[in-house]
């Protein structure tokens, strides 16, 4: 039995549940997968869909959250390499590179959710908003202890080439865009190309 000091572990269902809807909702579109799916492919009960989630929209935000701890989470490991800033921009492009090619092949799950929901006071929309703003506030931030200049400047635009990269890599291929991005974004930030 938990205790109010020992924290409770995770429910195995709950995460399957996200696990099982952040593969649909990013392969097929949130709106297009329904509960009874959702239910069907993490072999759970309805019940136990509603205990963890009273709603789609709840699961919607558990499974941007999830993106978000991941995307979080690689910054952290990489602030922890060691890396002198100025290698660290390029380890951020050389990331979104890799992102593109390899894991978010059918573009930004953000960008895609946002699409599904138009408008900007739902709480997906306001999650979203969310992440952006700590996306370019952390980029700001190791732009300015890469001693480049007009960080926030900088920031938005190397926000602005990922957003491109990633619709970019899903309708032309990523091959196609890698080359492009990585080279736009190490001009459009002054690194020196051969840097990183």
């Amino acid at each position: 039995m938990a205790t109010p000091s020992t924290p409770r572990r995770p429910s195995e269902a709950r995460d399957r549940l996200i696990r099982v809807a952040s593969e649909l909702f990013y392969r097929e579109g949130i709106h297009s997968v329904g509960v009874d799916r959702l239910v069907a492919a993490a072999q759970v009960t309805r019940a136990t869909f509603y205990r963890h989630f009273p709603s789609k929209e709840d699961l919607v935000l558990a499974y941007l959250q999830s993106e978000d701890a991941a995307i979080q989470g690689a910054f952290a490991a990489a602030e922890q390499s060691g890396a002198e800033p100025r290698e660290l921009v390029g380890l951020v492009i050389q990331a979104v590179a890799d992102d593109v090619e390899r894991q978010h092949t059918r573009g930004c799950p953000f960008i895609n959710a946002a699409a599904e929901y138009p408008d900007p006071s739902s709480p997906i929309r306001v999650r979203i908003a969310d992440h952006r703003k700590w996306f370019r506030s952390t980029l700001e931030h190791l732009m300015k202890a890469a001693e480049l200049p007009d960080p926030a400047e900088k920031s938005r635009i190397l926000v602005l080439l990922r957003d491109a990269a990633m619709v970019g890599g899903y309708l032309d291929g990523a091959q196609t865009i890698r080359p492009t991005f990585e080279r736009t974004a190490r001009e459009a930030l002054a690194l020196d190309p051969q840097a990183a």
